[in-house]
């Protein structure tokens, strides 16, 4: 099966497509097929995967599979959430994943309390129009780290440390990162209602 990918980004595509091949499903960035990026006015990880997932599917006729995802930390309540990719840019800084480290850790300087969240949305739908969206969350509870470490990953996994590893995201085996991330945990969730619900034979 054929499905596009709301999305450009060449982490998340790399990430989302080795957890998905099992299915013998193949994602296709929406940016090869010429989908323009839908709006995201929205202040909730579902509803802006869902805006994306339709509009993907509007422009391509295909299924389309959307993940909207962030950093939640704990002492600015919730925040950067939906506003995670251009946290920079509030502090004058150009868009960019090292702009957005530097940036956060300067903002959490002085700050003891350092749990933080990344979630993970992913929704898919099978037309523009699906009534029925599939819908599956993943999150990974972690510090923030004092400063990055590792470098196999992108966004905020070299400040995201993670207790059970005892390492950063970005320091961790791709496999392991793959089988642990909030990005992997959606996956497996979404890969499972995928199979039964869309792959399933009458």
């Amino acid at each position: 099966m054929k499905i596009v990918l709301a999305s450009n980004n060449p982490g998340k595509l790399a990430e989302l497509q080795a957890m998905f091949a099992p299915l013998g499903c193949t994602l296709v960035p929406q940016g090869e097929l010429g989908v323009p990026e839908a709006p995201e006015p929205h202040r909730t990880f579902v509803e802006n995967a869902l805006a994306k997932a339709r509009n993907a599917a509007l422009h391509t006729g295909l299924p389309a599979l959307a993940d909207d995802a962030g950093l939640c930390v704990d002492a600015f309540n919730g925040l950067p959430g939906v506003d995670t990719a251009y946290y920079a840019t509030q502090f004058g800084y150009a868009k960019g994943d090292s702009n957005n480290v530097r940036a956060l850790l300067e903002q959490m300087q002085g700050i003891d309390n350092r749990r933080a969240a990344l979630v993970s949305t992913l929704v898919a739908v099978r037309t523009p129009d699906d009534p029925e969206p599939l819908i599956a969350m993943g999150r990974v509870v972690g510090q923030i780290a004092r400063e990055p470490a590792g470098s196999n990953g992108f966004g905020f996994d070299p400040v995201m440390w993670i207790p059970e590893f005892g390492q950063t995201f970005a320091q961790l085996p791709t496999a392991v990162k793959n089988a642990n991330s909030h990005r992997g945990r959606a996956a497996q969730a979404m890969a499972a209602q995928m199979r039964e619900r869309w792959l399933a034979a009458p």
